[in-house]
């Protein structure tokens, strides 16, 4: 049998240390000792599930890109970062020229069929949704999303979400979006102030980040009432005791300032509010006083444009993943018309006859960053449904904030951590750091350059493991 220098030396080492022990012992030591020369270190377990070697990173946290990194991943989680090459990893992805952020976070979503809906975010790299209630969000429906979401066999994000609405009769979003509400079930219809304590208790059995509050007058006509203020008050107060919070939403700057004279530290929305830093002092001051975190959902105003906008239509036609009964609406006469209020809004908003997309969101984007900047806490998410789709309209928001001027490592931020830090899952969730769970995407194209090349997506990982995509 051949034998290496190496080894030759080895076992004269082996010799010399056993020579003084009895014939019976140095024959046993040596037998151990040439074991575990040559079975030991051959036979030795991979030491990673999964390792991305050479890989330009983008950690999520705001932190410039890293160049020529290596992960190694085990049990689900990122056990290692470094330049060195990663060895003994059961499965090695080659990242030379490729870029890897975390998995994305949307932040508002809805789904009549999670089923189908589930695997459409995943495609698109959105590894965790927050889920904001709904007409068929009842305990079992949130229960069997969340299941969904606990498993990696079929494509699915992690799940978190609301309590069902908390909200009155005949208001938004009943009277706004007609469906099949059920009391107790699937929304609460508040009645008295009375009340409010023994349905925060019971929501509270449940796994909720927090209960919804539905304070607004509606997103658009015909209006309802708002949600009387002590109302507010008390549905914050009686989520404090129960060790929760709350989350409202709102559509002007009113509702917003009711949520602060509450104390309630999330929002659901931010579109429909409109500071001017210079009037609007009173409200402003309650924002740094509260300071709470915004979702921002600007593709809200998008999606309801999208029927007088064919290039948008078609550019979603050739992603080959959504069903052509999405393209139907585009037809529709009430999705036209509404889109037609839409615009005429936007030109009287701005007093110009031509409006880009630009104009819509550089407004708002605008004021997100004066309160950014000063620490306020904002997290992306979609408000999913018309023509805002699973998991595309993620990428459609990050294109509205880099359209409006925000710098793209806050895009991905936004989309990644401080989406996880609102649910507060940070410790887990949200940026590729050691220790946390392995979600992440790997793109062909840099997304510093331009954020639509997140859309240049290579590999989806969830907990580690390399999710099946949609075939087109």
């Amino acid at each position: 049998m051949y034998m290496s220098i190496a080894s030759k030396s080895s076992l004269r080492h082996i010799y010399k240390t056993v020579s003084g022990h009895s014939n019976k012992m140095r024959n046993t030591i040596i037998l151990i000792l040439i074991f575990c020369l040559f079975g030991c270190s051959s036979d030795r377990p991979e030491k990673y599930d999964l390792a991305i070697s050479n890989v330009n990173l983008i950690d999520g946290t705001g932190k410039s890109m890293k160049t020529n990194v290596s992960i190694g991943i085990r049990g689900g989680k990122i056990v290692t970062i470094d330049s060195s090459t990663i060895e003994r990893a059961k499965s090695v992805i080659d990242g030379t020229g490729k870029f890897l952020i975390p998995g994305l976070f949307d932040c508002h979503v809805h789904t009549n069929d999670f089923e189908s809906d589930f695997p459409k975010y995943v495609h698109y790299g959105v590894t965790s949704i927050f889920i904001t209630g709904g007409s068929l969000c009842t305990n079992e429906y949130y229960a069997s999303m969340r299941a969904h979401g606990n498993q990696d066999t079929i494509p699915a994000p992690i799940v978190f979400h609301t309590s069902q609405h908390f909200t009155m009769a005949g208001r938004h979003p009943m009277k706004t979006y007609v469906g099949k509400w059920f009391d107790g079930k699937s929304v609460f219809l508040l009645k008295d102030t009375l009340q409010i304590e023994a349905l925060a208790k019971e929501v509270t059995q449940y796994p909720i980040v927090g209960i919804k509050l539905t304070i607004e007058d509606g997103p658009h006509p015909p209006w309802v009432e708002r949600m009387p203020q002590r109302f507010v008050n008390k549905v914050q107060k009686e989520a404090i005791k129960n060790d929760t919070e709350v989350f409202a939403h709102v559509s002007d700057n009113i509702e917003l300032e009711m949520a602060m004279d509450a104390g309630i530290k999330n929002i659901v929305h931010w579109t429909g509010i409109d500071l001017d830093f210079q009037r609007d002092t009173v409200l402003i001051d309650k924002i740094y006083r509260v300071r709470p975190s915004f979702i921002t959902t600007l593709m809200i105003d998008k999606g309801f444009l999208y029927p007088l906008f064919p290039e948008w239509i078609e550019a979603l036609r050739r992603e080959k993943v959504f069903d052509e009964e999405y393209w139907a609406r585009a037809d529709n006469p009430n999705f036209i018309a509404r889109a037609e209020d839409n615009i005429r809004f936007w030109k009287d908003y701005f007093q110009k006859e031509e409006i880009k997309l630009e104009d819509i969101a550089s407004f708002q984007v605008d004021d997100i960053k004066v309160l950014y900047e000063d620490g306020i806490l904002f997290a992306l998410g979609t408000d999913t449904g018309f023509f805002v789709l699973p998991g595309y309209s993620l990428h459609e928001e990050m294109q509205l904030f880099e359209l409006g001027g925000m710098d793209q490592l806050n895009i991905i931020k936004m989309a990644t951590l401080n989406a996880a830090k609102m649910m507060h899952a940070q410790d887990s969730l949200g940026s590729i750091e050691d220790g946390k769970i392995a979600n992440m995407i790997l793109l062909d194209r840099n997304p510093l350059k331009k954020i639509s090349n997140t859309l240049a997506i290579n590999t989806v990982i969830k907990r580690g493991k390399i999710q099946k995509r949609i075939e087109k």
